[in-house]
């Protein structure tokens, strides 16, 4: 094939490849954006059906369009920004405490198989215990209620990221350790430039899934003993009966949640070995 031809064949797989890219980017938005409308549409036909009875007239603030209407509102009132330093606060601070001891013990459990048998039996009892159920226990040992808050949300966020990054170091090979040895690193170096980079993807995985519980548990947690954040807010919207202001909140924790998940995602296929 002569040069003029390969450049013109290059050019032509290249052009295939953008119009591929451009078609798969479309669909994915195309799918995002419709899958929201239909949502919101289920939403507020729900709403309309329910409020044709008379007497459950009063639940139309329960529909999309008051709680997109009070969105503005409560942002420029400062309702919004402040539950989200606080409950972003809160639920950073408990995932770094369940990230700080759920990596050294997946670790533990990973290499170790005498702790591994040992720890089993106790770590998957308290996995199985609602992190809500510890709720009582932590508010009359913790200090305050913001620190229970940040308590229950590392207990909740511990066991995902512990038994993920403990999955991910039975998949590494031992011969990258024999290596690693056998060059003459130290044990700090086998973990940190040998288990750590191996790992990444399933310690992010761990995270990914203690976020998930960590935002679920958040919200209720909040809802008695403190005065800030988004369960705080549900709550304090639900006793002064403002529904629009409650559906804009539950409306946002979606919204904040599935950012969040999303980030994690992104993460994960930094870290992936699977990437193209």
């Amino acid at each position: 094939m002569t040069s003029v031809g390969n450049g013109i064949y290059k050019l032509g797989i290249n052009g295939n490849s953008a119009s591929h890219t451009i078609k798969a980017s479309t669909q994915k938005l195309t799918n995002f954006f419709g899958g929201l409308a239909i949502l919101f549409v289920l939403w507020w036909i729900g709403i309309y059906l329910i409020t044709l009875n008379p007497s459950m007239v009063h639940f139309s603030d329960f529909g999309p369009v008051p709680a997109f209407r009070a969105i503005p509102y409560m942002w420029s009132d400062g309702e919004i920004p402040r539950a989200f330093l606080s409950s972003g606060y809160r639920l950073g601070s408990g995932l770094l405490i369940a990230i700080a001891i759920g990596v050294p013990i997946g670790i533990l459990m990973g290499r170790s198989r005498t702790f591994r048998e040992l720890s089993n039996s106790p770590f998957q009892l308290l996995r199985m215990i609602s992190p809500l159920a510890w709720e009582p226990i932590a508010v009359i040992v913790l200090p305050t209620w913001n620190s229970a808050i940040i308590f229950l949300i590392a207990i909740a966020a511990l066991w995902p990221v512990a038994f993920s990054t403990a999955a991910g170091l039975a998949k590494v090979d031992p011969a990258w350790l024999k290596v690693s040895r056998n060059l003459g690193a130290r044990p700090w170096q086998i973990i940190t430039t040998v288990i750590m980079p191996a790992i990444a993807f399933d310690v992010i995985t761990g995270i990914r899934l203690a976020l998930g519980v960590a935002w679920i548990v958040l919200v209720p947690a909040e809802f008695l003993g403190v005065t800030s954040g988004f369960g705080f807010a549900i709550e304090d919207a639900r006793e002064s009966l403002a529904y629009d202001h409650l559906m804009a909140m539950v409306l946002l924790i979606g919204v904040v949640g599935y950012v969040l998940d999303s980030t994690c995602v992104l993460f994960m296929r930094r870290f992936s070995w699977h990437r193209g």
